[in-house]
């Protein structure tokens, strides 16, 4: 059952944000980035005085992701009530919560470049920074982060399955040199101790580390 009216969908594509016919999908690519941006405003405004972009910066000028992933695990424990109830809607506002701490970071060296599965509850983003020395029109190092919202009928490992599935083939896509699976917990009745995890690869395993939240 999709997330969304009907009329809904109507109106988007009346206002040629979404694809007229076919699957729904942005109208156009430059879309991707300005609805979020826009609709993260605020959230934007408010990160400027809390998050520092050289905290999750190398001596060797490298983007430390896995630390970036952490704090944002926190923040999004501290915060994500309030943001969530202010975007309106379960799926859209956890996904809009990350875009705005992640922008906030990457954009100060590295470029974010989303692509979205409406009614999927799924959003797929991928980072891009210089290598050490180089710029980003110049094989940077790619991040791959796979978004999916868990609701009431979902069961997590299965979740977890689909979604490492999906980040693994948009790496290899991509050709990124590592994954980071968030799993948004929505379900209610869950308390943060039972939604707060970090998996790390196996050795034997793509490097995809799953965080729940």
């Amino acid at each position: 059952m999709p997330a969304f009216s009907p009329r809904d969908l109507e109106y988007v594509r009346d206002l040629g944000l979404v694809a007229a016919s076919g699957s729904v999908r942005m109208a156009n690519p430059i879309y991707a980035e300005v609805i979020p941006r826009e609709l993260t405003l605020t959230q934007g405004a408010v990160l400027e005085s809390l998050v520092f972009p050289s905290w999750y910066v190398n001596n060797d000028g490298s983007l430390d992701v896995p630390k970036l992933m952490a704090a944002f695990q926190d923040h999004f424990r501290q915060h994500s009530e309030f943001w969530v109830q202010r975007y309106g809607h379960l799926e859209a506002g956890p996904h809009l919560v990350l875009h705005a701490y992640l922008h906030r970071v990457v954009n100060s060296g590295g470029r974010i470049t989303r692509e979205y599965a409406v009614g999927r509850r799924r959003t797929d983003l991928l980072i891009e920074w210089p290598q050490p020395g180089g710029t980003l029109q110049s094989n940077p190092r790619k991040y791959v982060i796979e978004c999916k919202v868990l609701g009431e009928s979902s069961g997590l490992e299965s979740v977890i399955r689909e979604g490492s599935q999906q980040t693994e083939e948009y790496m290899d896509l991509r050709g990124a040199e590592s994954g980071h699976l968030v799993i948004f917990d929505m379900r209610p009745g869950k308390t943060w101790k039972e939604r707060i995890f970090r998996r790390n690869p196996e050795p034997d395993q793509p490097a995809i580390t799953v965080w729940g939240m």
